[in-house]
């Protein structure tokens, strides 16, 4: 008498042998849409088979979507854009990703399909790139695709990032030079008269970004209780001048150092004056450095007047972002708590206040060193010892 065939109860799946050799099994799982679908995974042997097969299955008992056919990188990315980082991250940082998907993610790895991405093509990508561009371009793209598989996991459309398994590109830091506490008070005598000058102090007694200081309205200062509010930045992209938020969008309060009230005090006057001459082509804007029509000065005129005055002066030309790392060097060496220090800057880390801009100055370390000298030299002996 013939055996009869086992099969497998409804919903176990099948497994059959195609022409080839190999094996397939085929399962119904659920969709991320709430369907059900056949799911179709092959092995060079039964048993592989089965172990994908109830691997199938464990996902379908926990209730796990499995979708039967993931989209390519090349159809995944623009989506994450336009839906996901367009409506809430800034136009900058939109732009920054726009900038590595368009580049480097889709041509590299756009034909790869998200579930079929895997940690060699995430590293062989990387490497290729690092010697195609730079570390530090690498890495961003790194960080790119991070978040933009970490979305994909959200929407149940892959079930882990594969790029969280491949470590980054290793960049060196650049070392910092910013100006010393002479060179700072040398631009400041020269740049006593330049339009500008309020916005000079402002940059090197508190660290505000550039975009910051354009964007300052004469709302956002309180000169007689001495207070700045940080509220807005002012930023170039994609040809237009446009409002923002403060970066990391942190909104702050400072104190003003009393250095800064008669450079501002001095600076509204001057504005009052052009603002009488320009009449009806004052556009009746409340920026505190404006153009002589209200509009809001270029950030990259605020450098290009940096620049031109520490030139003048004969100074080494650093970044204006620089002065930030000035200021930090400055209030650290003024015993300012690194907590302090991150407030004043408006960083969103105390690990960027720590590691990237708290730099003490050489006559600081060579201070500390004089003191311990002292204290070496003069310790007294011990009774008893010749």
């Amino acid at each position: 008498m013939a055996t009869q065939r086992k099969r497998n109860p409804n919903g176990a799946g099948t497994i059959t042998k195609r022409k080839d050799g190999r094996y397939q099994c085929a399962v119904y799982v659920l969709q991320p849409d709430g369907t059900r679908a056949r799911k179709f995974a092959y092995g060079k042997t039964w048993a592989e088979c089965d172990a994908k097969r109830r691997e199938l299955l464990d996902k379908v008992d926990q209730g796990v979507p499995v979708p039967t056919k993931s989209a390519k990188l090349s159809e995944w990315l623009p989506y994450w854009l336009d839906n996901v980082i367009k409506p809430r991250r800034k136009l900058s940082t939109f732009d920054k990703y726009e900038s590595h998907v368009r580049l480097y993610l889709v041509p590299l790895l756009g034909t790869k399909r998200l579930e079929s991405l895997g940690v060699a093509d995430v590293r062989r990508f990387l490497v290729r790139l690092e010697k195609e561009t730079t570390a530090a371009t690498a890495k961003e793209s790194h960080r790119v695709l991070r978040s933009a598989l970490t979305s994909a996991c959200r929407e149940e459309l892959i079930t882990r990032n594969v790029a969280k398994l491949v470590e980054p590109p290793r960049t060196d830091t650049p070392e910092l030079h910013p100006w010393t506490l002479d060179e700072t008070l040398d631009f400041l005598a020269a740049s006593r008269k330049d339009p500008l000058y309020a916005a000079f102090v402002l940059a090197i007694a508190m660290g505000l970004r550039r975009g910051e200081i354009v964007g300052l309205r004469w709302s956002d200062l309180d000169l007689d209780n001495r207070v700045l509010y940080v509220r807005h930045q002012v930023q170039r992209r994609r040809g237009v001048l446009y409002d923002d938020d403060p970066k990391s969008r942190r909104r702050r309060a400072v104190p003003l150092p009393a250095l800064c009230i008669a450079p501002l005090r001095w600076h509204r006057m001057r504005q009052t004056d052009a603002r009488a001459k320009a009449g009806e082509k004052w556009k009746g804007s409340d920026y505190v450095f404006a153009t002589r029509t209200g509009r809001p000065v270029e950030p990259r005129n605020l450098y290009r007047s940096f620049t031109r005055v520490a030139q003048s002066a004969g100074l080494r030309v650093i970044r204006l972002h620089d002065a930030r790392h000035g200021t930090a060097t400055l209030l650290t060496a003024a015993g300012a708590a690194p907590r302090v220090v991150m407030e004043i800057l408006g960083h969103s880390q105390i690990s960027i206040t720590m590691d990237v801009y708290t730099h003490v100055v050489q006559d600081t370390q060579r201070e500390a060193m004089s003191h311990m000298d002292r204290l070496l030299r003069n310790r007294k002996r011990r009774p008893g010892r010749e």
